[in-house]
């Protein structure tokens, strides 16, 4: 199952099961498909909501530079950076489960249909990380095991779904502000595959005004990092956030 469908010329779809609000696709999931166009970590920077099943066009530039355009309309922005990032240690998987049954999305969620943390998904469909606080710890962790419904090239799984799981697990850290993905620098180390359990982390690194920052990683079951990341958060006006509960 492709992740995106590349079209003639450098355009790409960004399907509609890949959405974070109804109507917009999945931050993480977004930053992945304009990094795809740039070798190694890189930050990429929204500027509009991705728009859902129309074609985007996906261009390089120099310099190590990627946008990505609806139209005329600049959507995301990628440039060629590398990232350091001190992690915490990574709980184990049992300890994940434990924290993702205090996943505060089973009770209220902003967005209860996101690919990749949203609960009113259906079966085989969404990412189900579902991010709950670590006992004792400024830390939210989930467990992560892909199956076969993930986009994947022979259990490999897409770098896009990986950046995903980077977007998502950065927000929890400051659940209770309503809030959408405006950067990630993102990071990836190694491949995930179908079947394999991983351990998906965020963390809180500060604020400034709207901005909320967050590290987010995800880890193998031997404790490896996979992919690390560093987001930038924009906290929704009042006007803005509309609330809604995930039954």
């Amino acid at each position: 199952m492709a992740a995106i469908r590349f079209l003639p010329m450098p355009r790409v779809i960004i399907e509609s099961r890949f959405n974070g609000p109804p109507d917009s696709g999945n931050g993480g999931y977004s930053c992945g498909v304009v990094a795809s166009a740039i070798e190694g970590p890189s930050v990429v920077t929204l500027r509009k909501p991705p728009p859902l099943e129309r074609e985007l066009v996906l261009a390089t530039e120099g310099g190590g530079q990627a946008v990505l355009r609806d139209g005329e309309t600049v959507i995301g922005e990628a440039i060629a950076e590398q990232l350091e990032l001190d992690l915490p240690k990574p709980p184990s998987f049992d300890e994940a489960v434990e924290a993702s049954k205090r996943f505060p999305g089973y009770e209220t969620h902003v967005f209860p249909t996101c690919f990749v943390c949203g609960p009113g998904r259906s079966a085989n469909d969404g990412m189900n990380i579902f991010p709950g606080r670590i006992n004792e710890r400024d830390l939210v962790a989930s467990p992560w095991t892909p199956d076969s419904s993930m986009p994947n090239d022979n259990k490999r799984i897409d770098d896009r779904i990986v950046w995903a799981a980077l977007d998502c697990t950065s927000y929890f850290p400051h659940a209770g502000t309503p809030a959408v993905l405006g950067r990630l620098h993102g990071k990836l180390l190694r491949e995930a595959r179908v079947g394999e359990r991983y351990v998906a982390i965020g963390w809180k690194l500060g604020g400034e005004g709207r901005k909320l920052w967050s590290g987010s990683a995800v880890f193998d079951q031997d404790g490896n990092p996979c992919a690390i990341g560093r987001a930038t958060w924009i906290a929704l006006k009042t006007e803005q956030a509309d609330f809604k509960v995930a039954r």
